[in-house]
């Protein structure tokens, strides 16, 4: 079980190290280009791309000891004297301040100290017998190097794939299952479960004819502090839509006015370029409340939106 959780700290280590030199290698793209065009250009034109190329190979070599730095972390791992030095060598990483590294670290500190529980935790793993759908996304969150890297990218495709195949969006146990797994202590299997968890009630925001059922997920999306739910927002904010909801005489038509609603005053919470895009979209709306609630915040934050006003979102 120690072994296993050095190789998991040495993994996030050479995860780091990647991610730099994926960085390093888009410099080496943009140097590639300066030198095709400066011979085209002449007087301040080359200077200036003269200076940039002076730049950017100044951020190569930083990028480059940055890059042997992650490694050289990631093989001494193995090659600590002792169980003490070890310890002391996985706190000092702790002090790194990288999610990934830390939560490696306390991993293999916690196998150290429990050797037991973590191989009983790891045979109960394996012993649970088949996962479920969403199970195994959670477990490819856990394992899989695209899904466990910088980029959001990959852990949002992933996410989207699962909630658009069929039944997945009206299905109560994989968004009970993810809603679950939002409080991991792997960071990246708790984004995945987030970005799930947004994805499917997307689906039943935008997509269902019960408007009673639409407006519970557009109060759980209003919650949720990430900010892939932004996006979500502005569609159900820009979606005007007819649909039903129950009342004592049995079903009646109606409008998603109150999802719109709550969703332009979450935006508005969220304070980001595209929320504040977006309601400026909405003077034209067909709904007269949320033009005048679009105006008023409008003239209430006038300036340029940069970032959320409320603490609770990311």
């Amino acid at each position: 079980m120690i072994g296993l959780g050095l190789r998991a700290v040495q993994d996030a280590l050479n995860r780091k190290a990647d991610d730099v030199q994926h960085e390093f290698v888009a410099l080496s793209e943009r140097l590639d280009q300066i030198s095709k065009h400066i011979m085209e250009v002449r007087g301040e034109d080359r200077q200036q791309l003269r200076a940039e190329q002076d730049s950017l190979r100044a951020k190569q070599a930083v990028l480059a000891e940055e890059i042997n730095t992650w490694r050289d972390r990631a093989r001494k791992v193995l090659q600590q004297r002792g169980e003490t030095g070890l310890r002391t060598y996985l706190e000092e990483l702790k002090t790194l301040g990288d999610t990934m590294v830390t939560f490696a670290a306390d991993h293999a500190l916690y196998a150290m100290d429990n050797p037991e529980e973590a191989r009983a935790a790891l045979e109960a793993g394996q012993a649970s017998g088949p996962l479920t759908p969403a199970g195994r996304l959670l477990q490819r969150a856990r394992a899989e190097y695209d899904l466990r890297g910088a980029e959001l990218g990959p852990r949002q495709a992933a996410a989207s794939e699962f909630a658009n195949r069929p039944g997945m969006g009206q299905d109560d146990h994989p968004l009970e299952e993810f809603s679950a797994a939002m409080t991991d202590p792997d960071p990246m299997v708790r984004e995945v479960a987030t970005l799930a968890v947004v994805q499917l009630l997307r689906f039943r925001a935008i997509r269902l004819a019960d408007l009673d059922k639409a407006h519970e997920a557009v109060q759980r999306i209003v919650q949720i502090a990430h900010a892939s739910a932004v996006p979500v927002l502005i569609e159900v904010m820009t979606s005007p839509r007819t649909g039903f909801v129950q009342v004592d005489e049995g079903p009646q038509e109606a409008t998603n006015e109150r999802s719109r609603m709550a969703a332009l005053l979450r935006l508005v919470e969220w304070h980001t370029a595209e929320a504040q895009s977006a309601l400026r979209g909405m003077r034209f709306d067909r709904d007269a409340h949320l033009v005048k609630a679009a105006e008023k915040a409008l003239s209430v934050f006038p300036g340029d939106w940069k970032g959320p006003l409320k603490e609770s979102t990311e």
